[in-house]
């Protein structure tokens, strides 16, 4: 029975990635903090390790009295904080202080898979519309996708390091909390947008994610970077048509113009920061809302996966939907 160690287990993505992994029989262990819920984690298979990667020493000790995994992978980040270093911090060093604790303790697994972004490349160009290329230069225009890049710049750069990269783009489903905001805010008939409806996106299923990691994992293939997506192409528009037509609403839509949104966004960030939550409209989220074309080039995750994604945004925003109704959150 293979091993793995999957970080960020508790988070909306890791808790799918246990459970294709229980699916596909894996031996499981689950990488927390402390404080993190377990919710989603409640099979009895699961073993678990509270990982502190802040404390090398720490981490270099528990990985010396453990088993070596045969996989890893490396879903922990953050994606929101009241303190902008911390997306260098967590999402860098953090994973600089892990692979090294592995490196350092003869424990490298046979494949380290970094879950990272399509923020770590930025927005393609807004005139043209064309998909970002993986051949493209990374412009990130967040804190977050850079700090994403860092840690993907130096994962390349190490040798005989048996990586790969994952860069989703939005991905959604059951547990999600920042696009069940739209869900909830179309629920209430508000259809809003930022500056303009013409904003060209891409998504992503997050069960369809999982299955495509572990085909990535069980194949040959090392020492590549991939975007992730459904394969499909949509509009701003076109999603919020989606949920309006599933949720049987009708919704005023609201162009809320930049120069407005913009300090009412850095008031709101700081003011619920003073109470140590940070929100999901922060100054860094709109620096990604308002960029027109997050379109991207996925061929290669068909051509070395055989990537046959089971939903498009119409199915997936319908079983989101649907399980947040369940929940008696819509």
């Amino acid at each position: 029975m293979k091993k793995i160690l999957i970080t960020g287990a508790s988070g909306f993505i890791g808790s799918f990635f246990v459970e294709e992994a229980l699916k596909r029989n894996f031996e499981v262990y689950a990488g927390v903090r402390k404080s993190s819920s377990r919710k989603y984690l409640s099979n009895s298979a699961i073993h678990f390790l509270e990982l502190d990667f802040n404390d090398k020493k720490g981490l270099k000790n528990i990985l010396k009295n453990s088993i070596r995994f045969d996989y890893v992978i490396h879903a922990a980040g953050v994606i929101k904080t009241c303190h902008k270093d911390d997306f260098k911090t967590i999402n860098y060093q953090y994973t600089k202080n892990f692979i090294e604790a592995l490196q350092e303790t003869d424990k490298v697994p046979d494949k380290f898979l970094f879950i990272s972004s399509l923020a770590a490349f930025g927005s393609g160009n807004e005139n043209t519309l064309q998909p970002i290329s993986i051949t493209d230069t990374p412009h990130p225009v967040t804190l977050y996708g850079k700090s994403k890049l860092m840690a993907e710049q130096y994962i390349q750069s190490l040798s005989d390091f048996p990586y790969l990269i994952l860069r989703p783009t939005g991905v959604y489903g059951p547990r999600e909390k920042d696009y069940y905001l739209a869900y909830k805010s179309i629920k209430l008939h508000i259809e809003s947008y930022i500056g303009t409806k013409e904003q060209h996106l891409t998504f992503l299923y997050v069960t369809d994610f999982a299955k495509l990691v572990f085909n990535a994992l069980e194949s040959e293939i090392i020492g590549k970077a991939y975007f992730v997506t459904d394969l499909k192409q949509y509009t701003a528009q076109e999603f919020n048509t989606i949920i309006k037509k599933t949720l049987n609403k009708k919704a005023i839509a609201i162009v809320f113009p930049k120069a407005i949104v913009k300090p009412i966004v850095i008031i709101n960030e700081k003011i619920s920061c003073l109470f140590g939550k940070p929100v999901t409209l922060n100054s860094d989220k709109y620096n990604e809302l308002i960029c027109k074309n997050w379109l991207c080039e996925s061929a290669e995750i068909i051509k070395d996966f055989d990537f046959q994604p089971e939903y498009d945004l119409k199915k997936g925003v319908r079983k989101a939907i649907e399980w947040f109704k369940n929940e008696k959150l819509l």
